[in-house]
C-alpha cells in the first residue's frame, strides 16, 4: 500500500486535490469540476496500472466470512470498518482494468445526462431554476431593493440597531421575492453599507448583517437550493427506502413504511418556511442585542420625514389591528358554526371506495417483525383489527356506479349541508374589507364616505349571498346578483387604493408582496407545483419591473394594471364556470359567454406581458436580464453535468461504496447524520453549495435518507448547513460579493470578523432544528391536513 493507505483512500484524496486545485486555478468552476474528474481518473488509472494502488478487500472465500454469512448477517452489512479482523486480499482499485472502468463511465455519463439534464423525470422541476433566476434578476434590476431599504430604514431606524434590523427585514423580503444571493448582497452593500458607516455603525456589524441577510434566499422559499436539493432528495429517498424495505424482508417501501416513500420540492418549500423565518429572527435579535450592549456602535438613526399622514395610537390599533382581527376572527367563527363554507354540490357518479387497513398485514414473518419494530406493537395490532373488520365485511369495498336515485339523494344531501355564505365570497369580503380598513388607517383625516360606501357594498354582498344565492344558483345568476354590491365595494376600494398608494410603506411593500403571495401561495397551498408557480413569478416580475420603468419615464402604466386584473378575472372565471366547451355537447349560453370573457382576458394579459417585455427591452433592461439569466442557468446545468462525471469517477474505483460502508459501520443514525453534517460544514469552507449538492450529496444520500429520519427534516438541515457555505471564509461567496462593493475603509478582516457571529447563529439554528424537528415538519403537516 502506498503511504500505508488503502488504494481507494488514495483515490479519494487524489479526487479531492484535483477538484480543489481546479477551483483554485481560476478556471470557471462549471468546467473545472468536469476537468477534475478527467484528470483524477487519469492519475488513478496510471497509478493502478503501475501497481501502486492496492485495495485491501475482504476475502469472501474465507471460512470466517462464510461463518458470518451463515449466522444470518447480510453480506451488504459486512465491511472492513465493522469487521476489521476479517481476512483480506490485495486487489487493484480497478479489478477489471481501467479500460473497462472508462468504458462504463462513458456509457453511464450519457445515460445520466439524459436522465437528469435532458429528458428525466426531474427536468420539469429543474426548469423552475430558470424561472426563479429570471424572476430574481428582473426584480433586482427593477430597483425594488432601493425602495425597500429606504422605507424599512425609516421604520426601524429610530430603534437601537434599527438600520441593522432593517437590513435583515429587507434581506428576508428579497429572499422570498428574488432568492439571488449575489444580487441581494451587492445591492445592499452598495446602498446600505455607506449609510450605516456614516451613522457610526460598527464595520463588523454592518458587513456581517449584510452578508448574512443576503444568504436568506438560500433557505426562505422559493429557494434555488431547495429546488436542486429536492430533485436529488426525492430520488435518493425513494431508492434508499426501497432498499431498506428489502433488507427488512418486505416487498416494497409502501408496505414497510405504510406510506409512499416520496418527498417533493413543494413539500420542502413548506418545510423551509419556518426555519427561514427563524434564522431571520435570530439575525435581527443579535443585531438588536448588539446595539443594546454597544449603543455607540449601532446607534438609533432618525432619517428624513415622509409625506405619510400622522395618526394616533388608537387610530392605528383600530384600523390596522382591531378591524382586520375582527374580520378574520368572524370568518373563522362562522366557519366553525357552519355559516361559511363550501357551496359545491357536485356529486361523483361513483361511490367512495372502502378504506384499507393502516398497514399491510399480509406479509412474511421477517417483514412483520421489522414492521412491528418500526411502527410498534400497538400500531400493528390496530392494523390487524382493521383488516379483520374489513375481511368480516367481505373485503375492501369497491367503488360502484351510483343509480339515478342515489345521485339525486346525494345531491340533495349536499344542498342541505351547504353553508349560507360561500367560502369564495367570504374570502372576497375579507380581502376587500382589509383594503378598506388599511386605507382608513393610512389617512384617517380624509373623507370617509367612499370607504363607508365600500363597506356597505360588502355588507350587502353578504346579505345577497345569504338571502338570494343558493347552492343551485347558476354561476351566471350568481354574477348578476353580485354585480351591484360588488361594484359598490370596488368603488370604495378604488378610493382606498389611491390612499394606500400615497403611503410609502404600502406603496413599496405591496406589489412584491402580492407577487410573493401568488408564487408561494400556489406552491404551499398545493394548487400547483414549483415550475408553473415560478413561471407565474417570472411573468409577474417582468410586469412589475415594466410598471416601475413606465413610472420613472412619467408614462401611464394602465396596460400593466389592467393586464393584472385580466389575470385575476381569468382565474375567477375558470374557478366558477365550466370552460370545457370543446368536450361537451349543448354548452349553456352562460358557459359560452364565460369562455369568451376568460379567453379575452387571457389574450389581454398576454398582450400586457409582451408589452412589458417591450418596455423593458426599449429601456435597456430586458437584454441584460436575459443575458444574466442565461449565464446563471448555464452555469448551474454545466456544474450538474460536470459533477455527474466526477461522481462516476468516484464510483468507478469504489470510492462511493467505501464512504457508504464507513458511514454504515456506525449503529447510531444520529451519529452518522452528525458526521455528515460536520463534513458538509467543513466542505462549505472550500466548496460552493452547487458542488456539495451534486458531488457530495449523491454519495452520502443513500445513507442519510435510508434511515428512519423524516426526509423533510434531513433536507432542510442540509440546506441550512449549505447556507453557511456562503459565509465561511476563505471561499464564502457572500464575502467576495461584499468585498467587491465595500468602501476602501472596510477591510477583509472587518468582513471576516463580522460574519463570525452569524456563522455561530447558523450553527445555533441547526442545533434548534436538531432539538425541535417539529419546526420543520409542522407546516407540511398542517397544510396536508
Amino acid at each position: 500500500m502506498l503511504f500505508g493507505l488503502d488504494g481507494v483512500e488514495i483515490g479519494l484524496i487524489i479526487v479531492f486535490f484535483c477538484l480543489f486545485g481546479g477551483i483554485l486555478s481560476g478556471f470557471p468552476v462549471a468546467f473545472a469540476i468536469g476537468g477534475a474528474g478527467i484528470i483524477s481518473f487519469g492519475i488513478i488509472a496510471s497509478l493502478d496500472s503501475a501497481g501502486l494502488l492496492i485495495h485491501q478487500a475482504i476475502d469472501t472465500s474465507s471460512q470466517i466470512y462464510s461463518d458470518l454469512v451463515n449466522s444470518g448477517i447480510k453480506p451488504d452489512t459486512i465491511s472492513v470498518f465493522r469487521y476489521p479482523d476479517l481476512p483480506r486480499i490485495a486487489e487493484p482499485v480497478f479489478p477489471q482494468g481501467w479500460e473497462y472502468a472508462l468504458d462504463r463511465n462513458v456509457s453511464f455519463i450519457v445515460n445520466r445526462i439524459n436522465e437528469r439534464v435532458l429528458a428525466g423525470a426531474s427536468i420539469e422541476t429543474l426548469l423552475a431554476v430558470l424561472m426563479f433566476v429570471l424572476m430574481g434578476i428582473t426584480l433586482e434590476r427593477s430597483k425594488i431593493a432601493n425602495d425597500l431599504l429606504t422605507t424599512m430604514a425609516r421604520v426601524f431606524g429610530p430603534l437601537p440597531g434599527g438600520l441593522a434590523v432593517s437590513i435583515v427585514v429587507v434581506g428576508a423580503f428579497l429572499a422570498a421575492s428574488t432568492g439571488i444571493v449575489g444580487a441581494t448582497v451587492v445591492t445592499m452593500g452598495l446602498l446600505a453599507l455607506p449609510t450605516m458607516l456614516r451613522n457610526n455603525y460598527s464595520p463588523e456589524l454592518a458587513t456581517g448583517v449584510i452578508a448574512a441577510s443576503g444568504t436568506l434566499g438560500q433557505i426562505i422559499p422559493p429557494s434555488i437550493v431547495i429546488v436542486l436539493l429536492g430533485t436529488l432528495a426525492g430520488d435518493l429517498y425513494s431508492t434508499a427506502q426501497e432498499q431498506r424495505a428489502n433488507e427488512a424482508g418486505c416487498t416494497d417501501a409502501l408496505t414497510y413504511l405504510g406510506e409512499p416513500a416520496v418527498v417533493s420540492v413543494g413539500t420542502l418549500f413548506q418545510a423551509a418556511l419556518l426555519p427561514g423565518i427563524m434564522l431571520a429572527l435570530l439575525y435581527a435579535l443579535y443585531a438588536f442585542g448588539f446595539a443594546l450592549l454597544n449603543p455607540d456602535k449601532a446607534p438609533a438613526v432618525i432619517l428624513e420625514d415622509t409625506n405619510n399622514e400622522p395618526i394616533t395610537k388608537s387610530e392605528g390599533l383600530t384600523w390596522f389591528l382591531g378591524v382586520p382581527a375582527a374580520l378574520l376572527l368572524g370568518v373563522f367563527l362562522f366557519g366553525n358554526f357552519g355559516l361559511v363554507g363550501s357551496q359545491n354540490i357536485t356529486v361523483s357518479s361513483f361511490s367512495d371506495a372502502g378504506q384499507a387497513a393502516s398497514l399491510r398485514t399480509n406479509v412474511g414473518a421477517q417483514c412483520q417483525a421489522s414492521m412491528i419494530d418500526l411502527h410498534g406493537q400497538e400500531a400493528w395490532d390496530q392494523a390487524i383489527a382493521e383488516q379483520a373488520k374489513i375481511d368480516a365485511a367481505g373485503g375492501v369495498q369497491q367503488a360502484t356506479q351510483l343509480t339515478e336515485e342515489q345521485l339525486v339523494e346525494a345531491r340533495a344531501q349536499k344542498i342541505a349541508n351547504a353553508a349560507p355564505i360561500g367560502s369564495g365570497i367570504a374570502t372576497l369580503i375579507v380581502m376587500l374589507g382589509l383594503v378598506l380598513s388599511v386605507a382608513r388607517g393610512v389617512a384617517p383625516s380624509q373623507d370617509s364616505k367612499p370607504l363607508i360606501l365600500g363597506g356597505i357594498g360588502l355588507l350587502v354582498l353578504a346579505l345577497v349571498d345569504i338571502l338570494l344565492i343558493t347552492p343551485t344558483t347558476t354561476p351566471g345568476g350568481t354574477v348578476v346578483l353580485m354585480a351591484l354590491p360588488t361594484a359598490l365595494a370596488l368603488y370604495g376600494c378604488k378610493s382606498a387604493a389611491i390612499r394606500c398608494a400615497q403611503n410609502d410603506l404600502i406603496r413599496v411593500v405591496f406589489p412584491p408582496l402580492v407577487l410573493i403571495v401568488a408564487v408561494l401561495g400556489s406552491i404551499l397551498g398545493g394548487i400547483t407545483n414549483p415550475t408553473p408557480a415560478a413561471a407565474l413569478g417570472a411573468g409577474g416580475a417582468i410586469m412589475l419591473a415594466a410598471y416601475r420603468k413606465l413610472q420613472e419615464q412619467g408614462q401611464s402604466g394602465w396596460v400593466i394594471i389592467w393586464s393584472t386584473f385580466a389575470v385575476a378575472a381569468a382565474i375567477l372565471i375558470g374557478v366558477n364556470f365550466d370552460l370545457r366547451i370543446n368536450n361537451q355537447s349543448g354548452v349553456s349560453a352562460e358557459n359560452a359567454i364565460a369562455f369568451g370573457v376568460a379567453y379575452s382576458a387571457y389574450l389581454f394579459a398576454l398582450f400586457g406581458l409582451l408589452y412589458a417585455c417591450w418596455v423593458l427591452f426599449k429601456g435597456g433592461v430586458l437584454t441584460p436580464v436575459v443575458r444574466e439569466t442565461a449565464k446563471v442557468t448555464s452555469m448551474v446545468f454545466t456544474i450538474l453535468i460536470g459533477s455527474q462525471l466526477l461522481n462516476l469517477v468516484v464510483i468507478s474505483f469504489g470510492g462511493e461504496h467505501y464512504i457508504q460502508q464507513f458511514l454504515r459501520s456506525f449503529d447510531n443514525e444520529l451519529t452518522v447524520f452528525l458526521i455528515v453534517m460536520l463534513v458538509l460544514f467543513v466542505l462549505g469552507f472550500v466548496l460552493d453549495f452547487l458542488e456539495i449538492i451534486y458531488i457530495v450529496i449523491p454519495i452520502v444520500g443513500p445513507v442519510i435518507y435510508g434511515g428512519s429520519f423524516d426526509p423533510k427534516w434531513v433536507t432542510i438541515m442540509v440546506a441550512v448547513n449549505l447556507q453557511t457555505s456562503f459565509l465561511t471564509p476563505p471561499f464564502g461567496f457572500a464575502l467576495f460579493y461584499l468585498r467587491g462593493v465595500a468602501p476602501k475603509e472596510v477591510t477583509t478582516a472587518h468582513i471576516y470578523r463580522g460574519v463570525l457571529p452569524f456563522v455561530l447563529i447558523q450553527v445555533a439554528g441547526l442545533a434548534i432544528l436538531w432539538l425541535f424537528p417539529t419546526i420543520v415538519t409542522i407546516v407540511p403537516a398542517l397544510i396536508g391536513n
